[in-house]
């Protein structure tokens, strides 16, 4: 189960990877705008909101691939690593989709692969 949950920890690290890149690098591009609904006046405005949070993803994927790299040295650091990130990853998909039903679809694929992770984690601890 291991291999399971490093694998959709991976995925799930990738995905807000790519978040990042989208909201701190690329937030004013047509397409990323696109993507999140914003206006190209609203993207100016956001800009700095933007950056700031695609950094929150980009941490967040640095917890959770530490906890794969650490999963071949020490098992319970990398349990708690992986636990760490793919939780949080999934507790902002939660507050995501709560804060504006909308979103509903934006939360599904922020939240759906460290769910995934995390019931891994669950099976390979018990």
């Amino acid at each position: 189960m291991q291999i399971v949950a490093a694998t959709f920890a991976a995925l799930a690290a990738l995905v807000h990877v790519y978040i990042f890149y989208l909201e701190s690098l690329a937030w004013e591009a047509p397409a990323t705008r696109r993507t999140f609904g914003v206006t190209e006046a609203e993207a100016r405005t956001t800009r700095s909101l933007a950056y700031n949070q695609g950094f929150y993803n980009l941490f967040l994927a640095v917890v959770t691939a530490a906890g794969i790299v650490s999963l071949g040295i020490d098992e319970a650091v990398g349990l708690a690593l992986l636990v760490a990130g793919t939780g949080s990853m999934l507790a902002a998909a939660l507050v995501l989709v709560t804060s504006d039903r909308s979103k509903a679809r934006a939360a599904l694929v922020q939240g759906l692969l460290p769910l995934v992770s995390l019931g891994a984690v669950v099976g390979a601890v018990l």
